[in-house]
């Protein structure tokens, strides 16, 4: 789950991480009033969308009275911001950050993350603050600084204060960093983040060290344990049918092809989608049903693919465990009927009550084209979608 900047700020300071004045505001009025909330002769808009590089975008502007706070609101809330993150669909902004002005001395690049190859969290950081760090990590890996963190020891002051100093931070500079890097730490761990990034950590000219930007991306599974965080949620910065998956514990990601897919199982969701691509198909969708699915679940899953217009064939691809084969043929066939299924439907079972579960589609009267395998299903799906154009 994803927050916004303004957001990610409130949940940071809590934890002692430097940030400056600033509020939201969803309307020219407000900016203006909370500019003057705020104090001062200088303050930063900024769009507030779930995506990164919203400045190189037009969504970060610098206003010098109150006037350019209101006119720039005024042109960013509603306007579409599209960055390298939204895609070129971009993103409706809907309300802005008002935020103070400061004097930047250097510009760095702050992460805490989790790094999948090794499990362990990380530190990381680079002198190369306020670009894209994906590009650094491309063209200048040299100057991205690493250090893992053993879970049961958690970041040491000694490891913060080294990678510090490799990013060019000295003396009260660098101590000051490193107590930032401890307490990004902390917030990461004690709200079960899965990213807590600062792009751009800022050193200003008086000497502070000031997180200018923040993003922060939750583990849903954790979510439970954090009702705080999930009242953050903005619902408007979600895909609708990824929303909806929600309600039902269904775990539903958009894709932009035109083969949906109905899987059980988050691993043999992802080959099911290599495979399509492999016989030539694009899919459209990545729903994993889990294993508790009833015939309800399967029913409400076959409606959230049919919502996209792009879906021209449906893909079911099910090994039976928990999961049993009679009770998704139900499901299948009660969602046909109900939505009256006009696109091609290849269904592929294995497992428990297998043999049941092929019986009841063969049976169904239903237009449904059986698969003896993964391979086999794909081709079909693949096939049908191209005949079918």
């Amino acid at each position: 789950m994803n927050i916004h900047e303004y957001q990610a700020k409130e949940v940071l300071r809590k934890y002692g991480v430097a940030t400056l004045k600033g509020q939201v505001a969803e309307s020219p009025e407000k900016a203006v009033e909370a500019a003057k909330t705020i104090g001062g002769n200088l303050w930063v808009v900024k769009a507030q969308i779930h995506a990164g590089g919203r400045g190189k975008g037009g969504g970060v502007k610098i206003a010098k009275n109150l006037d350019e706070v209101r006119d720039l609101t005024s042109k960013m809330i509603g306007m579409t911001l599209v960055t390298h993150q939204t895609g070129p669909e971009g993103k409706v902004v809907n309300k802005v950050y008002i935020e103070s002005g400061c004097n930047i001395k250097k510009e760095y690049y702050a992460a805490v993350l989790l790094n999948r190859q090794t499990g362990r969290v990380i530190l990381m950081a680079s002198a190369e603050g306020g670009v894209n760090i994906e590009e650094v990590a491309e063209h200048h890996p040299e100057k991205i600084h690493t250090i893992e963190i053993d879970p049961a020891i958690g970041l040491a002051t000694f490891q913060a204060l080294e990678v510090a100093f490799k990013i060019g931070m000295k003396d009260k500079v660098a101590k000051k960093a490193a107590s930032f890097f401890m307490a990004l730490y902390k917030a990461y761990i004690d709200k079960d983040c899965s990213a807590a990034e600062i792009n751009p950590l800022v050193e200003t000219a008086e000497g502070d060290v000031i997180a200018l930007d923040a993003k922060m991306n939750f583990d849903s599974n954790a979510l439970f344990r954090h009702p705080d965080i999930v009242e953050l949620r903005d619902l408007t910065e979600e895909d609708p049918s990824e929303v909806e998956a929600s309600h039902y514990d269904l775990a539903f990601i958009k894709l932009d092809g035109n083969i949906g897919c109905l899987v059980n199982g988050a691993g043999l969701a992802m080959s099911t989608m290599d495979i399509i691509k492999l016989q030539g198909g694009a899919p459209a969708n990545f729903l994993d049903v889990g294993g508790g699915a009833n015939k309800e679940k399967v029913t409400e899953a076959f409606k959230i693919i049919l919502k996209d217009p792009n879906v021209k064939g449906i893909f079911v691809n099910i090994f039976g465990g928990i999961m049993k084969c009679d009770i998704i043929a139900e499901g299948v066939i009660a969602a046909s009927k109900e939505l009256g299924l006009k696109v091609p439907l290849v269904v592929r079972l294995e497992g428990t009550n297998v043999d049941l579960g092929k019986k009841i589609l063969a049976e169904s009267g239903l237009n449904i084209t059986p698969a003896d395998d993964l391979t086999d299903g794909a081709k079909k799906i693949v096939a049908a979608v191209k005949g079918a154009k």
